[in-house]
């Protein structure tokens, strides 16, 4: 074989190995990117998990042997739709919480690669 064949065998290769090498780091520099937004979505999810709903003290504690009747019965009644209100807006918490976290958006992937 003359020297000018392996000259173009080694250029040729060498080519070839240079253009793969472009090739996974362009694809590695797109799954990079694609991470680094699942990243911050995922911290935005987290943070919104995290968070505690504010909740009112509970009132301090009033002895009824020296009030109304009727001023007792009110007081109860309010106590009563008070805790309901608690219980709901617990619930509702919990449920946009256990949403947040079950729920994943919905992307169609076009490159499978990424």
């Amino acid at each position: 074989m003359p020297w000018w064949s392996w000259l173009l065998i080694w250029t040729g290769l060498v080519l070839g190995l240079v253009g793969m090498l472009v090739w996974f780091a362009f694809r590695l520099f797109r799954k990079a990117l694609a991470t680094g937004a699942a990243l911050g979505e995922l911290s935005e999810r987290v943070a919104a998990v995290g968070q505690v709903p504010e909740m009112p003290e509970p009132a301090r504690f009033r002895s009824a042997v020296l009030q109304e009747p009727g001023e007792v019965y009110l007081t109860l009644e309010l106590s009563r739709i008070e805790r309901a209100q608690r219980r709901q807006r617990r619930r509702d918490s919990l449920v946009a919480r256990g949403k947040l976290v079950t729920t994943r958006p919905l992307t169609q992937r076009t490159d499978t690669d990424a």
